[in-house]
């Protein structure tokens, strides 16, 4: 079976588990979702790999039982230290390995040395390491911080962090806040299941219709950008921003709308980024789950060890207090950013493009603040204009696309040639004139993924003042209807399928 939301065969997958879902007894409902996640498991790829989840499972399982049977500090910290050790040990060697030994490569082919030093390491990556990886340390954490209730089943560990929609593409899952909720009986709720199976409709709207078709424009131009310079790179890279956009949030629509169904609420991950007026208020916007939980277990820690402490004393007493302060947050912001960097894939593309990249933006704007008040005063610009606030949205989008170069290109240095190309090369012209067409999409594809991103774009919008299906709810009937059955046939009848067609395989998966 196919580890694709989209697939055919687990939506027959997921129907058959809804449905025994509410036959059984509730106090088994818990049960059946973790052999259903085990089942997924076991059917998406390489069996074997379950292990991996389940020894997490088992090192979280052993260290809350360790810290729970004592109130040492010693012997609680070492606990954690050890759950530590092990699990980031096994994230890192699965996924970062290479990621070292490539670094050290260059750095030495730079310095003149012929050949590679180290040979990288294949392995077999097991499906969602980094998601259940950071649910279940995050758990951890909170019982060693006594801020999250010890759990004493194995098992309700093991459906916690293998929970079968999760692990695909997350949300990172909260335990103290999400955890308890699915060993807790649930009746069937015609209007959850309702609300929950809409959900998973538009999040199909939005992978199918607009991602998918996104991806043949990103495909055309990145795969060979020499012979697209100019303004095809930009609007690859703008296409690509939609079709990540989509792809990932769609795909979290559809678990969120699945988990509804059965009677789980999961937190949210995307509140329309692309309407944030600066990088700070996209990442609060963007994959939420990820920025909560690298400012709680990553960031916030970081400043209180004794070295950060320490350090920043002797900042302030240097360069004052609130200077030294800001330098002490910077530098710890720089590990965070590195960190959200490589979390995204073991390429410095990916360090730059999603992690150091941002940082220096946030830095910037936050140094450059002072000089940029004093520019709207002289030029008499009001700070809570409108226009201003769309010049912010744009800005804010230019520069989160600049990042998606790095994060789309092959390689680091394809995306600096991409970026310079895109700076020299004037052809709007040509693309205007009809080059656009040859991207992959001709009038008629062009068309529909153009009336889709308005929808999106509209129902974005709506979004702003609260919930759309609570809207349409309050609707006749017949307009309800009219509306869901028109949107589903929508994506019957125009999702972008092909000739090899196996549904879309979400980008995040490997994560």
């Amino acid at each position: 079976m196919p580890a694709s939301f989209t697939s055919f065969y687990f939506l027959c997958f997921y129907a058959l588990i809804l449905l025994i879902y509410y036959l059984i007894p509730k106090k088994t409902q818990w049960v059946f979702l973790l052999f259903a996640s085990a089942a997924f498991y076991l059917l998406t790829g390489e069996g074997i790999l379950i292990l991996y989840p389940a020894a997490a499972s088992l090192i979280a399982y052993g260290t809350v039982r360790w810290m729970a049977g004592t109130e040492d500090v010693k012997k609680r910290r070492l606990a954690l230290g050890m759950a530590l050790l092990l699990l980031v040990g096994a994230l890192v060697a699965l996924k970062y390995v290479n990621f070292g030994i490539n670094t050290i490569n260059a750095v030495a082919s730079l310095c003149g040395t012929q050949g590679k030093i180290l040979n990288g390491f294949d392995f077999l990556v097991p499906l969602g390491i980094s998601f259940y990886t950071f649910s279940i340390l995050g758990y951890v954490i909170d019982v060693y911080n006594g801020i999250a209730r010890p759990q004493g089943n194995f098992f309700k560990i093991a459906l916690y962090g293998m929970y079968f929609p999760a692990i695909l593409s997350g949300p990172i899952l909260r335990y103290r806040e999400d955890g308890e909720q699915f060993f807790e009986p649930h009746s069937f709720d015609y209007r959850q299941v309702t609300f929950g199976l809409q959900r998973m409709v538009w999040g199909f709207f939005k992978t199918l219709v607009i991602s998918e078709r996104m991806n043949l424009v990103v495909n055309t131009v990145y795969d060979n950008y020499a012979a697209w310079p100019g303004a095809y790179i930009w609007i690859a890279t703008v296409c690509y921003a939609f079709q990540l956009y989509t792809n990932f949030s769609g795909s979290m629509d559809i678990v969120l709308g699945m988990s509804q169904t059965f009677g789980l609420r999961l937190p949210e991950n995307f509140e329309t980024p692309f309407f944030s007026k600066n990088i700070s208020e996209y990442w609060r916007r963007w994959h939420i789950s990820l920025g909560v939980w690298m400012k709680e277990y990553v960031f916030y820690p970081l400043l209180r060890t004794k070295a950060f402490m320490d350090l920043g004393k002797n900042l302030r007493k240097k360069w004052g207090k609130k200077r030294g302060k800001q330098l002490t947050t910077f530098l710890a912001m720089l590990i965070l950013w590195f960190t959200v960097g490589i979390w995204h894939g073991g390429d410095w593309k990916f360090v730059i493009g999603s992690g150091l990249l941002h940082w220096f933006y946030i830095v910037s704007g936050e140094l450059l603040a002072p000089f940029y008040k004093k520019c709207m005063e002289r030029l008499s610009i009001d700070p809570k204009s409108k226009w201003l606030d769309v010049f912010r949205v744009l800005r804010t989008f230019f520069l989160v696309n600049i990042g998606f170069v790095f994060f789309r290109a092959a390689s680091t240095t394809d995306a600096w040639h991409m970026l310079v190309s895109a700076v020299r090369v004037w052809n709007w012209g040509e693309l205007l004139g009809g080059g656009i067409f040859a991207l992959g999409l001709d009038v008629i594809e062009s068309v529909i993924a153009v009336v889709s991103l308005v929808m999106l774009f509209i129902v974005s919008l709506l979004q702003q003042k609260g919930s759309v299906r609570e809207r349409i709810e309050k609707k006749p009937v017949w307009v309800r209807f009219a509306l869901w059955y028109a949107l589903l046939f929508y994506i019957i009848l125009l999702g972008h399928y092909g000739p090899d067609y196996s549904a879309a395989e979400f980008i995040y998966q490997g994560f």
